[in-house]
């Protein structure tokens, strides 16, 4: 008879013995004991002999920045580093990882190590249910029968808190929203009840309350199943909320380890103090009295068609209104920051905002409405005005175009009569301004060091170089208003230090005026002179940053700031 999804749950101890998730116990061995991981690609050798240990019912936060070597490590305890040299040992209750087979390893992977990882969408597959995903692992790893697989996927999924579980395990992984994809994927990990979990940057695309309610529901099904947690991630934050200990990798090193309150508050590296001193700066002065209003809206609305049910949807849509009546005004120097969780209707006031989406009342960029800039063929003239940064510079950069034909694309719509000479040296002085170029505004057209520079492509850079791109890109056209679309969330805490130190820099060098769309409180709160906070369309919640920050009104304003403690 094949055994059921129930059989496979880690069985709780006996009452008034200490449970092995309890944490570490004296005199006993550890779950996982690694000594001198070294990883090496093509010679260079990229992780440097490190040694950790987890303990059964432990959660451990392996942290870094991007390129410490935090994910290869995790990664190459398994072996799932392609064309990688891994050397040390990797020691799962006596068995070395490192010394299986790779079929007695297949039977590790999903049976006692699980991964979570970073981006649901990419690891889910689009063309299968997200039921039928969850059940072929159960059929191939506990012998389930198909429907007893299928009934298993749906009792996962209710234990992930997902609503209408049974509906959902006929949904695909775009008919998901990120929280939900991330809940299919930790069902996913724990289908076979393994005994480690990696967890791999597990909430940093979510909104702060959705990473709330992630953490929960990891350390409550940590405790039910008596999981050890390797836990990877640049969030401090997440850590010092999760992990019982930490341990801080630099460029393959592992430079500090230790309990996460002794290493929180007593740092002994400095580059585990410089990690915990990254919070953003707030750094702006306030607007002059007398600035014009650059943004301003009055009644604004968005609705989108959606189809109707039965024989009226033949004939005609139905209207969903994703954002309600909003007023705001935006003065020259000013930023306004809009924050809420994914479907608030934030990314869509932005969109109405550049003039990409249809839009009822009254909106006025420099005191033109985009409907007027149409009527009077001046639309081109008036999206000079107001530029976008998005959230991801990866995909919003084109990795066919160069470096300068990147930049200097904006001056060939809207300063066609440049010269090649003149368009470059504009091209490199918003590099400069944003600092990836060393004073070069006044640079010879035919330098060899910003020619190597000009003719690099995007996946030539970091991802915080990436962002200076982006913003560069925006600012060689000269925009009253930039847009900025979460513009730190996929960045190391160093690097978003760093960024938004660059946008206060900017706005006061040049009085740029930002709409900042953000679920990052820290962000909002080192940037932002005003607030709109805004829950399923609707502005609940508007005023003076500070003040709104500090003593919020709204319940919704309440709970969106406790989770981002």
């Amino acid at each position: 008879m094949a055994p059921t999804l129930a059989a496979a749950q880690v069985s709780l101890p006996p009452e008034g013995a200490a449970p092995p998730w309890g944490g570490p116990v004296a005199g006993r061995k550890p779950l996982l004991e690694v000594k001198d991981l070294r990883v090496s690609f093509a010679g260079r050798e990229v992780v440097h002999g490190i040694d950790f240990h987890l303990h059964a019912g432990e959660k451990l936060a392996l942290v870094g920045e991007s390129g410490s070597g935090k994910t290869v490590s995790a990664l190459a305890l398994l072996r799932l580093v392609q064309n990688a040299d891994i050397s040390g040992s990797a020691a799962l209750n006596g068995r070395d990882l490192l010394r299986l087979s790779e079929r007695e390893l297949r039977g590790v992977r999903g049976d006692d190590v699980a991964i979570i990882f970073q981006e649901p969408m990419t690891a889910l597959n689009p063309v299968y249910t997200v039921g039928d995903q969850i059940a072929e692992i159960l059929q191939l790893k506990k012998g389930l029968t198909r429907q007893q697989a299928l009934a298993g996927a749906v009792e996962l999924l209710a234990a992930t808190g997902i609503p209408e579980p049974a509906r959902r395990a006929g949904s695909y992984a775009h008919q998901l929203s990120g929280g939900q994809r991330q809940r299919v994927v930790i069902a996913m990990a724990l289908a076979s009840a393994p005994k480690l979990l990696l967890a791999d940057e597990p909430t940093t695309a979510l909104d702060a309350s959705l990473r709330s309610q992630m953490l929960e529901l990891l350390s409550r099904l940590q405790r039910e199943h008596g999981m050890a947690l390797l836990l990877i991630t640049h969030d401090l934050n997440l850590v010092r909320r999760v992990a019982d200990r930490v341990a801080v990798m630099e460029l393959g090193h592992l430079v500090e380890q230790g309990p996460v309150q002794e290493v929180m508050s007593r740092p002994q590296h400095a580059y585990t103090r410089l990690l915990i001193d990254s919070q953003p700066q707030r750094d702006v002065p306030p607007p002059r009295s007398d600035a014009p209003v650059v943004l301003e809206a009055e009644g604004l609305t968005v609705d989108y068609a959606v189809p109707l049910g039965g024989f009226a949807g033949w004939w005609k849509k139905g209207q969903f209104r994703a954002v309600q009546p909003t007023r705001f005004s935006l003065c020259a120097g000013q930023t306004l920051g809009v924050i809420g969780e994914s479907g608030s209707g934030k990314s869509t006031l932005a969109l109405a905002a550049l003039g990409l989406l249809p839009h009822g009342g009254h909106l006025h960029v420099a005191g033109q409405s985009w409907a007027d800039a149409r009527r009077a063929n001046s639309e081109r003239a008036l999206r000079r005005v107001v530029q976008v940064v998005f959230q991801d510079p990866f995909s919003s950069l084109s990795p066919r175009m160069t470096v300068e034909q990147l930049v200097g694309e904006g001056l060939l719509v809207h300063e066609p009569a440049l010269s090649v000479a003149q368009r470059r040296k504009r091209v490199v002085a918003a590099l400069t301004d944003v600092g990836l170029l060393k004073a070069v505004a006044d640079a010879d057209p035919g330098d060899t060091q910003a020619d190597a520079f000009l003719s690099r492509y995007p996946h030539e850079f970091s991802g915080g170089q990436r962002q200076r791109l982006a913003i560069a890109r925006a600012l060689v056209v000269q925009p009253q208003v930039l847009v900025l679309d979460e513009p730190t969330s996929a960045l190391d805490v160093t690097v978003q230090k760093q960024v938004v130190a660059l946008l206060q820099g900017l706005q006061r060098e040049r009085g740029l005026s930002y709409l900042l769309i953000t679920h990052d409180v820290a962000v909002v709160r080192a940037m932002s002179h005003v607030v709109l906070v805004m829950q399923h369309g609707e502005v609940v919640e508007a005023g003076d940053c500070q003040q709104v920050l500090e003593a919020p009104q709204h319940p919704y304003t309440q709970q969106l700031l406790g989770a981002a403690i």
